[in-house]
C-alpha cells in the first residue's frame, strides 16, 4: 500500500508536526507533501522521508513569508500529484485536505482546525493585518470558503483533534467527525521535587491566544509570571508589563520543561483548538488556570487537574487565580500526571490506525456473488408424466 502523507506547511516543529511525526512513525515508507518546507526547522524522523513541496518553494522568501501566499494556496496543493497512493492522510489547519487523489484511494483528514483566518477567527485576523493584506481579504475569502467546502467532498473520513474542532467541522463542511485527541509526548515530561513561586504562559504570542490578559492580570497583582514564547505580540506585551513578569523568548526544551515542572499552574487565557501545552504541564504534574473554551474543555477535569474560569477578562483571570490560591494544595501532582498518560502518542497511534482500517474495509468492493446454479428438475412419476404428454396431445390438435 502506497501511503501519502499531506501537511500544509512544515517550517517549524509545533503541534501540527508531532503530528506528522506520530504518521512517519506508523508509515515508516510514506512521501510527505507539503506547501512549503524548510528542512533545517523540522525533525530527524520528518527528514528521513521523501518529502516534495509544492512550486511556491521556488518563490524567493516563501519560508519565512508563506502566509502571504495564501491566494496561491489552493493551486499550489492541487498541482502536488496524489494519483498513485492507495492511502492519502490529509493533516490540515491551513489548506491540506484539497489535494486530489485518486478515485480508489482512500482519503482521511486529520483536522487540527478548519482554516482560522476564513471561518470563525476571520474579523479578528482581519483587524490585525497589514493594510495591504485588510484591503485583500474581503475579495478573497469568499473565494477560499467556497474552495475549502467543495473540497471537504474529496475527505472519505474526517478525524478532529477535540470535540471543538468536531462541532466546526459539522457547522462549516456539514460533516460528522470522530474525535481524537492528538498525540502528546508525555514520557518527556516529569513532577519536580520542589517547586518555584512562579506562574507560566507558554507557547507563541499572538493575540488570540490572549496573553495580553495574563500580563494584565498578574501585573495588578503582583504575582511573579515567566512567558515563553515570541510572536507578532511580543513587544506590545513587554510594555504593558509590570517588574513581576518575565520574559524569556524561545527557550530551549529543557528550560521549558523545568519551568513547567516547577510553577505553581499553568495559564492558559486564551481559546485553542485543543491545546498540548496543558498536556505537557499536566504531565508535569501540574494544574492548568484556563478559560473555559475550546479544546481544554477535553483535556481538563475541574477542581481535579486544572479550574476553568468563564469570564475571559482581566477580572475574570484574577478571579480564578484568588480561587487556585485558596485550593491549591487539593492539586495533587501524582493524580495529574495521571491523567495526561490517556494523551500519550501510543494511545493516539493505536487509535488512529483503527480509524484508517475501519474505512479502508468500508470503502472495500464487496465480491460479487456468483449466479446461482440452475437446479435440476425433478423427474415426474410415470403415471404423471403420461397424464401431461396426453394432456399437451389434446392442447395441439385444439382439443
Amino acid at each position: 500500500m502506497r501511503v501519502a502523507i499531506v501537511h500544509y506547511w512544515l517550517v517549524s516543529m509545533r503541534g501540527g508536526e508531532k503530528v506528522v511525526e506520530a504518521l512517519c512513525d506508523m508509515y515508516p515508507d510514506a512521501d510527505i507533501f507539503t506547501l512549503v518546507y524548510d528542512e533545517s526547522r523540522v525533525s530527524e524522523k520528518i527528514r528521513r522521508h521523501r518529502v516534495i513541496p509544492s512550486f511556491l518553494q521556488k518563490i524567493p522568501g516563501s519560508r519565512r513569508h508563506y502566509q502571504s501566499l495564501l491566494p496561491l494556496m489552493p493551486f499550489a496543493l492541487e498541482s502536488l500529484d496524489v494519483s498513485g497512493y492507495d492511502l492519502v492522510i490529509s493533516s490540515e489547519s491551513g489548506p491540506a485536505k484539497g489535494i486530489t487523489p485518486g478515485p480508489q484511494a482512500t482519503h482521511v483528514c486529520y483536522c487540527h482546525s478548519p482554516m482560522r483566518y476564513v471561518w470563525d477567527h476571520y474579523h479578528f485576523y482581519r483587524a490585525n493585518a497589514g493594510p495591504l493584506a485588510r484591503l485583500m481579504m474581503p475579495w478573497i475569502a469568499p473565494a477560499l470558503r467556497t474552495w475549502d467546502v467543495t473540497t471537504a467532498a474529496r475527505v472519505d473520513a474526517f478525524v478532529a483533534n477535540s470535540r471543538h474542532v468536531a462541532d466546526r467541522i459539522g457547522k462549516y463542511y456539514r460533516r460528522r467527525a470522530t474525535v481524537l485527541n492528538p498525540p502528546v509526548s508525555v514520557d518527556d515530561f516529569a513532577p519536580a521535587a520542589s517547586l518555584g513561586d512562579h506562574y507560566l504562559v507558554a507557547g507563541q504570542l499572538v493575540g488570540y491566544k490572549r496573553v495580553d490578559l495574563a500580563v494584565r492580570a498578574f501585573t495588578t497583582m503582583g504575582r511573579k509570571l515567566v512567558v515563553i514564547g515570541e510572536g507578532p505580540e511580543t513587544e506590545a506585551l513587554k510594555r504593558l508589563a509590570g517588574p513581576t513578569i518575565t520574559f524569556l523568548g524561545r527557550a530551549p526544551f529543557p528550560q521549558l520543561k523545568e519551568m513547567l515542572a516547577t510553577c505553581r499552574a499553568l495559564v492558559f487565557p486564551g481559546t485553542e483548538d485543543f491545546g498540548i501545552v496543558p498536556v505537557e504541564a499536566m504531565a508535569s504534574g501540574r494544574p492548568v488556570i484556563a478559560h473555559a473554551s475550546g479544546g481544554v474543555l477535553d483535556s481538563i477535569v475541574p477542581d481535579r487537574t486544572g479550574l476553568l474560569f468563564e469570564d475571559q477578562s482581566e477580572a475574570g483571570l484574577i478571579d480564578a487565580v484568588h480561587r487556585f490560591e485558596a485550593m491549591e494544595s487539593a492539586f495533587r501532582p501524582d493524580l495529574i500526571r495521571q491523567h495526561a498518560e490517556r494523551f500519550s502518542d501510543t494511545h493516539f497511534k493505536a487509535r488512529l490506525q483503527q480509524i484508517i482500517n475501519d474505512e479502508i474495509a468500508r470503502r472495500k468492493p464487496a465480491p460479487v456473488s456468483p449466479m446461482p446454479a440452475r437446479r435440476p428438475r425433478t423427474p415426474l412419476h410415470p403415471r404423471l408424466a403420461g397424464v401431461k404428454m396426453q394432456r399437451d396431445t389434446h392442447m395441439r390438435n385444439g382439443a
